[in-house]
């Protein structure tokens, strides 16, 4: 964070005497086009912060997805396992690492916050000048948003030339106060749909809009909520209201989110991370497109590909598993089919087999996610097709690809109306109606059991059916806004599941795998948490580079759980 956002020498003075290195406003801002440039360059950062599994090993914690078990993958483990040391390379990792990146996109929004007013006397039209502004504060909200809820209290950089060694620690309850505000700027400065190119495709928002800001909001809301702060009934009443403000711009008009309905084969559920739908999603409120502009690695700006989950007996490459637990626990129906990869591919046997099986290696033997499965095909023959997890890997992808990473969807927000309602306790006739809405398409089959939710269940219960059809509706996809890991912060649930992971290693319990009726294989969770339970694993330590260089951040790294609220 230092490094990123406050420069990297160490006198206070540094800004006016020597700015070696730097490109201020007065040397950048000198003709509208480079309102235009610190978008992109915005963009840019966005780019590499998503592309990379790396980002988003915090979310490991949850119970949805685990890290895979080869050696190599201890700095990932310590996330999973919630021991995380301040030595970890990927928090600080200059390409990868998920505390470092969210910096930078920080300070790439507070830029364009800062500064683009200059480009209005230059030419630039006001609606551009707003929007920038509009993306600046929503991006710095996704990432404080990101950083308070793995990290707990933070510093507030909120402008791009700031140098402070000696930053306050903000509370929790100010950090989300701090998100709340630029949210709702965003809301007031962002435009409901784009029309003109590179901000507009194929009738989607490239950039968030004021839907995809309201329902950031809305999530943000549900939080607060929730654990740490506890804000209760008032919060989830802000979040319900913001919520259905969205549902209604869809209903309207407005917005053009709408989700994939199940109308037979190959429709419904499995349309949310196809090919087919990549660069028309219309249930993605929010996504980080890609391009291979730059060509392919981890430099480029295309995205990590489904090496990152697809097994392929791949010899560790990949990072990502499935829990089996999760698995087992999973509604069966289309979600299910489309949320787990069916087969895992084993290169010796040129041959694909259930994730189970004897014939894959031992340390292979998880579920995987199907989510992240895509091809790199770009030829007439095969650059429509869709992932085949009967084909080897390689004749597929070489690992980088052009899948948009979706931040949230309307889904989600019609599970945030409905969780909210309930948690309030009002057993709401609209927000069931959604929760059914979300579930039937799960069903998938039109000859499945509808409307399985009913307002005589009561408030209670739907509050926790919906908080469970979000996670099914999220699970294995890390990149959520609100993943599952989110889900269970919030309810302050992480450590139910510790507990459980900890007694099924201590115990060597094993799960039963079911096919018709019989066991067909008995396997277990490969690794899980040894140490005994304290709440302050609830956030992780900061990096140690860091806490050399900002005193405020030592001092408040062992003392997070009194720093909730001012």
């Amino acid at each position: 964070m230092v490094i990123v956002t406050f420069g990297t020498v160490s006198c206070n003075d540094f800004l006016t005497e020597h700015p070696n290195g730097k490109m201020t406003a007065e040397m950048v801002f000198t003709k509208k086009e480079d309102l235009y440039s610190a978008q992109y360059a915005l963009q840019e950062r966005l780019i590499m912060l998503t592309k990379h599994a790396l980002t988003f090993i915090p979310m490991f914690a949850g119970d949805d997805v685990a890290t895979h078990s080869a050696s190599n993958k201890w700095a990932m483990r310590e996330f999973d396992v919630m021991t995380v040391s301040d030595q970890n390379a990927y928090m600080v990792n200059s390409n990868t690492g998920n505390w470092t990146n969210l910096w930078k996109v920080i300070k790439a929004s507070n830029y364009n916050i800062n500064y683009a007013d200059k480009a209005i006397p230059l030419g630039a039209p006001q609606a551009d000048v707003d929007a920038a502004k509009g993306v600046g504060y929503f991006w710095r909200a996704y990432c404080y948003y990101y950083l308070v809820r793995v990290w707990g209290p933070l510093p507030l950089v909120l402008d791009s030339d700031e140098m402070d060694l000696e930053s306050k620690i903000y509370t929790v309850a100010e950090v989300y106060d701090q998100i709340v505000s630029d949210l709702k700027e965003a809301e007031s400065l962002l435009p409901a749909k784009y029309t003109v190119s590179p901000w507009a495709l194929n009738g989607t928002n490239v950039l968030p809009g004021k839907g995809a800001a309201q329902s950031v909001l809305s999530s943000v809301y549900m939080s607060m909520a929730g654990w740490p702060l506890n804000y209760g009934n008032d919060y989830y009443k802000l979040c319900a209201d913001k919520a259905k403000e969205v549902i209604d711009g869809c209903d309207n008009g407005t917005y053009y989110y709408k989700m994939y309905e199940y109308t037979g084969e190959n429709t419904g559920y499995c349309q949310i991370h196809s090919r087919a739908e990549n660069w028309r999603n219309q249930e993605a409120i929010l996504y980080v497109p890609y391009s291979e502009i730059t060509g392919t690695g981890d430099d480029s700006q295309s995205a990590r590909g489904s090496i990152n989950d697809i097994h392929d007996c791949s010899g560790g490459y990949n990072d990502v598993v499935a829990e089996i637990g999760y698995w087992i626990d999973f509604p069966d129906g289309d979600r299910k089919e489309w949320t787990y990869a069916p087969v895992t591919f084993v290169r010796n046997e040129s041959e694909a087999f259930p994730w189970w099986h004897e014939k894959i290696p031992p340390l292979e033997r998880q579920p995987t996610s199907r989510k992240s499965a895509f091809t790199q095909w770009d030829n007439a023959a095969h650059g429509n097709d869709e992932y085949n997890h009967w084909m080897a890997y390689g004749d597929q992808s070489g690992g980088w690809s052009l899948q948009a990473r979706q931040l949230m969807r309307i889904s989600e927000v019609y599970l945030f109306y409905a969780e909210a309602m309930f948690r309030q306790g009002i057993a709401d006739a609209k927000a069931v109606e959604l929760l059914n809405k979300v579930r039937n398409r799960a069903n998938g089959s039109l000859d499945s059991a509808r409307d399985i939710y009913n307002v005589g269940m009561g408030a209670p219960a739907l509050a926790e059916h919906a908080y469970n059809e979000h996670g099914w509706e999220v699970a294995c996809w890390y990149p959520s806004i609100a993943s599952r890991y989110s889900d269970q912060h919030r309810m302050f649930r992480l450590k139910d599941h510790y507990e459980l992971r900890k007694r099924y290693q201590d115990l060597d319990i094993k799960y039963n795998i079911m096919e018709n009726g019989a066991v067909v294989a008995s396997l277990r969770e490969l690794y899980g948490p040894v140490e005994p339970w304290s709440d302050t694993k609830m956030y992780a330590t900061y990096p140690a580079p860091d806490k050399r260089m900002v005193r405020t951040l030592a001092e408040a790294d062992n003392n997070k759980l009194n720093l909730i609220k001012p």
